[in-house]
């Protein structure tokens, strides 16, 4: 592009070298600096103006497969990195804006080429961060898995034509991820119910219309017919299925029952983590109601949500200073000495977090009638509970 500029009788010319994005493919058109001389002694303020827009108006961008990130002096000073993973790591991490990436994922993304500077392909990690350098970073879109079925054992609490109703284990994974590819209760599915469950709710996961974490037990309801799903998931998006789950926490509550009604969204401080935030945030109702209390240690709760944000319950419980007992996420420790608490040593050791989904109403697809399930706290739970009652006299 070249962009005449008068001043006095004297005609200047000055050289802009631009990239530009096409709207079709961004949210909103962006013109990135490559290389621009502006001529001081012009005096001439369009121009200085133009310059700040380019370098600073301008500094990152992303769409859904692509990031444009520029290295300005502000990110050099609160980056210490600056081998090339490892910052693009930390700025990526620094902007809640961007989607979650890992350095192994960048790394991996280098490697395979789906990183540029300055145009120009780049294939070493260890890579010198500079001043004024344009990064693009080309994130493929991801290749559907097509899960295998495996037999593995389930424990069945209903089934028929267009549904069935789990009590998954802990230690289960719902779905394949990153990590989990086999194993988990999609896999399991895909082998009990054969073709049946094949392409409702996506190839990752047929069939699924709520989830439950790794290591909390209990019920979830699975579809296996497109009309059950979809009847199912427009339940669970108008709140009219009611799940309760019951949990051991640390700590005893001031009030014995209680509404939780704080906005939950993804931690700013810990991408991994979910937390009560003030801004952004998705509505979260827990209601919650105290069961029994163990001492001044340890309480179980019964848990209703109004909501099924990620993590929800770990996360309200958490921030009002009672952690769920195990969760390794959001606990944040005990202050009593456990020499001087003989309940804390029988619980010290417990590998999860002490979650279980108890029961489960909904308005069964076919029937219109409403249906109840429920399950016993399972064996690890219930064999910390005794334990705690024989401990209580302590």
């Amino acid at each position: 592009m070249v962009i005449a500029v008068e001043e006095a009788p004297i005609m200047r010319l000055v050289i802009v070298t631009t990239i530009t994005i096409s709207p079709a493919t961004i949210k909103s058109p962006i013109i990135i600096t490559i290389a621009i001389k502006i001529l001081k002694d012009f005096g001439f303020g369009f121009f200085i103006l133009l310059e700040f827009w380019l370098r600073f108006g301008s500094m990152t961008c992303f769409t859904t497969n692509n990031l444009n990130i520029i290295v300005n002096e502000n990110s050099l000073k609160t980056n210490r990195a600056t081998r090339l993973d490892r910052w693009l790591t930390d700025y990526i991490a620094n902007n809640p804006d961007f989607p979650e990436l890992s350095r192994t994922r960048l790394k991996h993304l280098i490697q395979n080429m789906c990183v540029s500077c300055d145009e120009k392909i780049v294939i070493n990690p260890s890579l010198t961060v500079k001043l004024g350098q344009v990064y693009r970073i080309k994130i493929p879109e991801p290749k559907p898995a097509e899960p295998k079925a495996q037999a593995i054992e389930l424990d069945i609490i209903y089934e028929d034509h267009y549904l069935i109703v789990i009590n998954k284990s802990a230690g289960m994974v719902v779905h394949p991820a990153p990590g989990s590819w086999d194993g988990t209760l999609v896999n399991a599915l895909l082998s009990h119910c054969g073709n049946s469950l094949s392409g409702i709710g996506g190839v990752r996961r047929p069939g699924i219309v709520h989830r439950l974490d790794k290591d909390t037990t209990g019920l979830m309801v699975v579809a296996k017919s497109d009309e059950a799903h979809q009847h199912l998931v427009h339940q669970f998006a108008a709140r009219t299925i009611k799940r309760s789950y019951e949990a051991l926490i640390w700590g005893i509550l001031e009030k014995p029952k209680d509404k939780i009604d704080m906005p939950i969204g993804r931690s700013p401080r810990n991408r991994k983590k979910m937390a009560v935030v003030k801004h952004g945030g998705k509505q979260a109702v827990t209601n919650y109601r105290v069961k029994e209390q163990f001492g001044q240690t340890v309480s179980l709760l019964k848990c209703q949500l109004e909501s099924g944000r990620t993590h929800q319950i770990r996360v309200h419980l958490s921030h009002i200073g009672h952690s769920l007992v195990g969760d390794q996420l959001y606990g944040s420790g005990r202050a009593s000495n456990p020499e001087k608490d003989p309940i804390l040593e029988v619980i010290k050791n417990f590998g999860r977090q002490a979650l279980h989904a108890k029961s489960l109403d909904f308005i069964h697809p076919y029937t219109r009638n409403l249906v109840h399930f429920s399950s016993s706290l399972p064996k690890d739970m219930r064999q910390i509970i005794d334990a705690l009652r024989d401990k209580r006299s302590f």
